[in-house]
C-alpha cells in the first residue's frame, strides 16, 4: 500500500496480520460540494496539504506545501504559500497571497495548519528553510502578522538548528500563557516542543520530552492537543510494543519537567484489531477520551507491496479509568485501502467528521444509546475533485470546509494541483 502524498519526505513498509469485525457497512448520504478555489502551478501555490481556519469574520486561511515564486526548493515546484480565502456577496471566494515563501530564511514547505491568537496574527511551521545545518533548512516556526493597506508581514520564531532537534511537522498549539506547542521529526525518533515568548519578542525553544524509538513511542508526525489540566496527548507512527505506534501523555511536573506516559501501544497485544500507525493527531471529547485514526489494522483485508493483509485502519476512541490506565475500543474498520483517514473533527452536537484521502471523501460518526458508532458516507469525491489532505472545519451554519491535495489544475501533471472545498450536508 502506498500513499503518494506520504512520498515526498518518507516511505514505509508494513507486515502485520489482520482478524475480526466489529462495525456496521457504511451507509451514503450526499453533500452537495462546491470547489471554492482551484489551485495552478502558480504564485498562489499549489498541494495544498494542510487544512483551514476561519477568522472572526469568516475568511479562511491556510497553507500550500509547494507554489509560489521562489525557485529554491527543487524540481521548480515551488516552496509553499500562506493564503487567504475571502467570501463575496455573489457566493465567490477570493483569494490572497500572505506570504510567498522563499526557502531561504523565511521557511520553505509550510506543512502544518495555520492557528491564530486573539489579535488576529497567525501562526505556523515550515519543515524546510531556516538557518539550521541540515540540507535545504531544518524548518520554521512562523508567524503572520496583518498589517496596513491589507499587507501580512511574516517573522520567523524559531529556527531548528540541526537533525537532532528535527523538522517541524504538524499543527502548532496554544496554551492560556500565550506558550506554542508542536512535534519535530528528527533524523531518528522526534520530540515535542515548547515556544515561549520573551518581553524583547523573542521565543524560546524547550524540548519538553526526546523520544528514544523504542516502546515510548518514534516519530510524532501530528502535533499535540493540551485538555484542561495541561496535559498534552498525541501519536507516534512507529514505536510502541509492536513498532507500530503508541498515544501517549505528557504531564507537567512542579519542577518544571514532563513526564511520558504510552496509554496505547498498537499491534503489539491483539494481532492488530486496534489498528496501527497512526498518522493524524487525536481529538479530546468533553469527557477527556480521545479520538483518533490508525493507517493500518483493524479488520480489513488490505494489503502491502509483499501481499501481507495488513489491514485498512480504523477509527478509535480511548477511555481512561479509575486506575489511571486507559481502554481501546475500535469505532470503526475501513474497509480499503485507499481509504487513508487524515484526521478527525467534532462537531457541535458530538459526531465525529473525518476524511479518507481516497474513496469515500468526508465521513460522519454518530454515538448510538448502545456505545456503537453509525458511520456514514458525507461526500464521495471524483477524481476531478481531488482527495482530502487533512480533516475539515465547520462554519456557524454546519457547512464543512477542507482541501484536497489534487484536483483540477493547471501545471501540476494528470492529478491537478489541489482545491479549497465547501461540503453543504
Amino acid at each position: 500500500m502506498q500513499n503518494k502524498r506520504r512520498a515526498v519526505f518518507f516511505a514505509t513498509t508494513f507486515a502485520v496480520v489482520l482478524v475480526f469485525l466489529t462495525t456496521v457497512a457504511p451507509a451514503f448520504a450526499a453533500g452537495k460540494e462546491k470547489v471554492l478555489h482551484r489551485f495552478g502551478r502558480g504564485k498562489d501555490g499549489s498541494v495544498p496539504w494542510a487544512g483551514l481556519i476561519f477568522d472572526a469574520v469568516g475568511n479562511l486561511y491556510g497553507v500550500t506545501l509547494f507554489g509560489g515564486s521562489s525557485s529554491n526548493c527543487g524540481y521548480e515546484l515551488g516552496c509553499g504559500t500562506a493564503f487567504q480565502l475571502a467570501p463575496g456577496a455573489n457566493g465567490k471566494w477570493t483569494e490572497k497571497l500572505l506570504h510567498d515563501f522563499q526557502g531561504r530564511a523565511d521557511g520553505g514547505y509550510p506543512n502544518g495548519p495555520l492557528i491564530s491568537d486573539a489579535a488576529g496574527n497567525l501562526y505556523g511551521s515550515a519543515g524546510g528553510g531556516g538557518n539550521g545545518n541540515c540540507q535545504g533548512g531544518c524548518g520554521v516556526v512562523f508567524e503572520l502578522t496583518p498589517g496596513a493597506k491589507g499587507r501580512w508581514t511574516e517573522k520567523v520564531l524559531y529556527n531548528f538548528p540541526d537533525y537532532n532537534d528535527g523538522y517541524p511537522k504538524g499543527p502548532l498549539t496554544f496554551d492560556a500563557a500565550g506558550n506554542l506547542y508542536g512535534t519535530a521529526i528528527g533524523e531518528y525518533t522526534g520530540n515535542v516542543f515548547e515556544l515561549t515568548p520573551g518581553a524583547n519578542g523573542q521565543w524560546t525553544q524547550t524540548v519538553l520530552y526526546q523520544f528514544n524509538g523504542g516502546s515510548d513511542g518514534d516519530s510524532p508526525y501530528a502535533g499535540v492537543v493540551l485538555d484542561a489540566a495541561g496535559n498534552l496527548y498525541g501519536t507516534t507512527y512507529y514505536g510502541g510494543g509492536a513498532n507500530l505506534g503508541t498515544v501517549f501523555k505528557l504531564a507537567p511536573g512542579a519542577n518544571g519537567g514532563w513526564t511520558e506516559t504510552v496509554l496505547h501501544s498498537f499491534c503489539a497485544a491483539d494481532g492488530c484489531t486496534d489498528g496501527g500507525n497512526p498518522y493524524a493527531g487525536v481529538v479530546l471529547d468533553a469527557a477527556g477520551n480521545l479520538y483518533g485514526n490508525a493507517e493500518i489494522g483493524g479488520t480489513g483485508q488490505c494489503k502491502n507491496n509483499w501481499g501481507f493483509v495488513i489491514g485498512c485502519g480504523t477509527v478509535f476512541e480511548l477511555t481512561p479509568g479509575a486506575d489511571g490506565k486507559w481502554t481501546e475500543k475500535v469505532l470503526h474498520n475501513f474497509r480499503s485501502e485507499s481509504d487513508i483517514s487524515t484526521g478527525l473533527t467534532f462537531d457541535t452536537a458530538g459526531e465525529l467528521y473525518g476524511t479518507v484521502y481516497f474513496g469515500a471523501g468526508v465521513f460522519k460518526m454518530t454515538p448510538g444509546g448502545n456505545g456503537r458508532w453509525t458511520y456514514r458516507v458525507v461526500h464521495r469525491f471524483s477524481a476531478k475533485d481531488g482527495g482530502p489532505s487533512s480533516g475539515v472545519i465547520f462554519d456557524a451554519a454546519g457547512n464543512l470546509y477542507g482541501t484536497t491535495e489534487e484536483g483540477a489544475g493547471s501545471g501540476c501533471g494528470p492529478y491537478g494541483c489541489g482545491t479549497v472545498f465547501e461540503i453543504t450536508p
